[in-house]
């Protein structure tokens, strides 16, 4: 007290407290004093009643804002009785010079970070009650796009896999464009009945396969070439069972026909082939290989007759010879893959291919009756030739 000077009546607040509440008993509101205060004076402060705030009455021109001095170093004043006597407790001492105060320390971390507990704003407030976004599925891709992913599939795949998913799928996988091309080989459940109802459905089929189906007849392919006439392309290996009949129906029905691979049939004949010679003008690729009935007769026709022929292959066909081979040379000038394989074929006859421009393969094996100055004179004269089989050839030498 002998530092402070005397001390003034209970009533009276301390000139260096801050007035905290409104005046109670219709007193007008004191504002916040802003006067500075010093550390001993704060720790007492902070331990007075809320009858002392309440009771303060400063003037208002007591309480204007001032400006606070720079503070100064200043040795450190011993603790006030009064604050002692307030409290009943000595007063905290403020940290020495130097030292930091975990308190404020939290205190502006607290400030910094903002109110504990709130959590951060979303940049878009909007996002929280947005549903999430369905998972993808692959049939809001376009149909188009379906197909041609269904294309990579095999006949198996789409028929007892991929059809069997949902009705969608099933749906593509019965699309026309799929059924132009079919590979049938080698099923045995594959019967004239199957044929008629796959005709039935995909008219527009241009291509098929039915080697090795050995349930299939001549009633089959007549009926499968009387519903396909934009057929273009007709394989049937290793079918013994069909006959002149079902290759007259398909070279009648079908007369854009390009392709005809029917080797290995027995009961194949020159009538077949008549017909295929005279109908089928835009035939392009033949094979007749170890059809054993085959002669020149009906060879003659098919050289006549189909001008654009590129491909021709023969193989062990003992009754072709080389009036086969020079006809072929006079009137295909377009071929470029000849094959007369063990035929009945001679140097006489392979003379005559020297003529063919365009010939870049050529399988001569198994002939017996060919020497080497006609290799070398077709070597020599086609200049395109870039593959000649003479295997099984005991009379062509090194030379």
């Amino acid at each position: 007290r002998g530092l402070l000077g005397p001390a003034g009546p209970p009533a009276q607040a301390l000139p260096d407290m801050v007035c905290k509440r409104k005046g109670a008993a219709g007193l007008p509101a004191c504002p916040p004093c802003k006067q500075p205060r010093c550390n001993n004076a704060a720790a007492a402060a902070d331990t007075e009643t809320e009858s002392e705030a309440a009771a303060c009455q400063c003037p208002a021109g007591e309480h204007q804002p001032q400006p606070q001095p720079q503070p100064q170093p200043q040795p450190q004043p011993r603790a006030l009785p009064a604050a002692g006597a307030a409290g009943g407790q000595p007063a905290p001492q403020p940290p020495a010079e130097g030292e930091r105060d975990p308190e404020k320390e939290k205190e502006q971390e607290q400030e910094r970070s903002g109110p504990a507990g709130c959590p951060e704003p979303q940049e878009h407030p909007a996002d929280g009650s947005r549903e999430p976004p369905a998972a993808p599925d692959i049939n809001q891709l376009p149909p188009s796009i379906l197909l041609k992913i269904f294309s990579n599939l095999s006949l198996n795949e789409r028929c007892l896999s991929a059809s069997l998913v949902c009705k969608y799928w099933r749906d593509l996988c019965l699309d026309f464009q799929f059924w132009k091309q079919l590979d049938l080989s080698s099923r045995q459940q594959v019967t004239d009945e199957l044929l008629e109802k796959i005709a039935s459905r995909s008219q527009n089929i241009t291509e098929i396969n039915i080697s090795d189906c050995r349930n299939v007849s001549d009633t089959g392919v007549c009926i499968l070439a009387c519903k396909c006439p934009g057929l273009l392309r007709y394989t049937a290996y290793r079918c013994k069972q069909l006959s002149d009949t079902s290759i007259i129906a398909v070279a009648s029905q079908c007369p854009l026909l390009q392709k005809v691979h029917v080797g290995n049939q027995d009961r194949l004949t020159d009538e077949g082939l008549k017909q295929l010679g005279s109908k089928c003008r835009e035939l392009k690729d033949i094979h007749f290989g170890q059809c054993y009935k085959i002669s020149d007769e009906g060879m003659i026709i098919i050289a006549k007759g189909c001008l654009k022929l590129q491909r021709i292959y023969m193989q062990e066909n003992k009754l072709v010879t080389d009036q086969s081979v020079k006809a072929f040379a006079e009137h295909c000038p377009e071929l470029q893959y000849v094959g007369f394989m063990g035929c009945s074929v001679t140097s006489k006859g392979v003379i005559h291919l020297t003529n063919l421009r365009n010939l870049s393969s050529l399988d001569l094996r198994h002939i017996t009756e060919l020497d080497n100055e006609t290799v070398m004179e077709i070597v020599k004269r086609c200049k395109n030739l870039n593959s000649l089989n003479l295997c099984l050839n005991w009379i062509i030498n090194d030379r």
